[in-house]
């Protein structure tokens, strides 16, 4: 009997064991659920236009809710690409939705609705947004920088054209 019990012993404490490591690997899996995460630059290609990422002073990213409770995250080369990516989804109104941006001067990921504005910038998509923590003179909010890429895309983009429509026939 007494046998049986050292078995029974070795056998909660494996299982104990396991559950432990089990608890620490899901808690150190790396995505926190919410806020910011860091791309693996020159790898992750744009949501949207499927260009790179290597601009570490003016990327965004996207934090999307799913029905299971966990959240995606999109990468875009551009505040303009996330901004106009975003703007047909339904979870473009969705409070749990977060846009993240880097700050031009710092590449620290900012809380895009939060931040600043400043037009005039040499971007990636040439939407020309450079997004910080602090105001500056002429610096606008996200809504005013969401009406400039809207802007920019009405006067440049004269093709029209989706990166996943059918090529044309010249």
């Amino acid at each position: 009997m007494a046998e049986g019990y050292g078995r029974g012993l070795v056998v909660w404490a494996l299982a104990l064991a396991s559950a432990l490591v089990i608890t620490l690997l899901v808690a150190c899996s790396g995505d926190p659920g919410s806020g910011p995460l860091d791309p693996k630059w020159d790898r992750f290609a744009c949501e949207r236009c499927r260009m790179v990422l290597s601009d570490r002073n003016h990327s965004a990213q996207v934090r999307i809710p799913q029905a299971d409770g966990r959240s995606r995250v999109l990468f875009f080369d551009d505040i303009g690409c996330a901004v106009i990516w975003l703007d047909d989804k339904p979870s473009r109104d969705d409070p749990r939705t977060e846009i993240w941006v880097t700050d031009w001067r710092t590449g620290d990921w900012i809380d895009a609705r939060q931040a600043y504005y400043l037009a005039g910038q040499l971007t990636p998509m040439e939407y020309g947004l450079g997004a910080q923590a602090d105001t500056a003179p002429g610096a606008m909010r996200f809504t005013a920088a969401r009406e400039h890429i809207f802007e920019v895309e009405r006067k440049y983009n004269v093709h029209g054209g989706h990166l996943d429509a059918a090529p044309r026939d010249w």
